[in-house]
């Protein structure tokens, strides 16, 4: 098992110094799921919420979370993202919500993994805030990785299930 990173020698927290790490490409990808009533969901598709483009605006939270991590996870690195990528898709199958995904990307020495889940948690918790009016009993939930890439670790994917 790998050591815990953000704790030193006598279990102080500390940032993680990554001075003489590589710098290389790296990307993370993560994803977030908020279910929602199928009413609730064909007013975002069909443009009659009354907030307007709640999509847009959940989006947009994303990229600034992912660009404000360091600022809310105490740990972590200022990195300077090169590219981030919020994909919404309203579903209404089985489970009626909106599926969230994110990619973050970056040239530098520590990963993105951590901009991606706080880019898909907001985003989620963005969508909850502009839809709680219609719909107060949504739930939140699959915030996880499902890949990484670059630095020493190299490529890691989720199993499909």
């Amino acid at each position: 098992m790998n050591q815990l990173t953000h704790l030193d020698e006598q279990g102080a927290a500390r940032m993680v110094d990554v001075t003489e790490k590589a710098v290389t490409s790296r990307e993370a990808r993560a994803e977030a799921f908020i279910h929602m009533q199928p009413a609730t969901v064909a007013m975002i598709v069909d443009g009659e919420h009354p907030k307007g483009d709640v999509l847009a605006v959940a989006r947009v939270a994303g990229i600034m979370a992912a660009k404000k991590t360091h600022e809310l996870i105490p740990l972590c690195h200022a990195l300077n993202l090169t590219s981030v990528k919020v994909e919404l898709v309203p579903v209404r199958d089985t489970r009626s919500g909106v599926h969230i995904v994110v990619m973050c990307r970056l040239t530098g020495q520590t990963g993105v993994e951590m901009e991606a889940l706080t880019a898909a948690s907001i985003a989620a918790l963005t969508l909850y805030d502009m839809c709680k009016a219609v719909d107060r009993g949504m739930e939140i939930d699959s915030v996880r990785l499902l890949e990484k890439r670059g630095g020493r670790s190299g490529h890691w994917e989720r199993n499909q299930e």
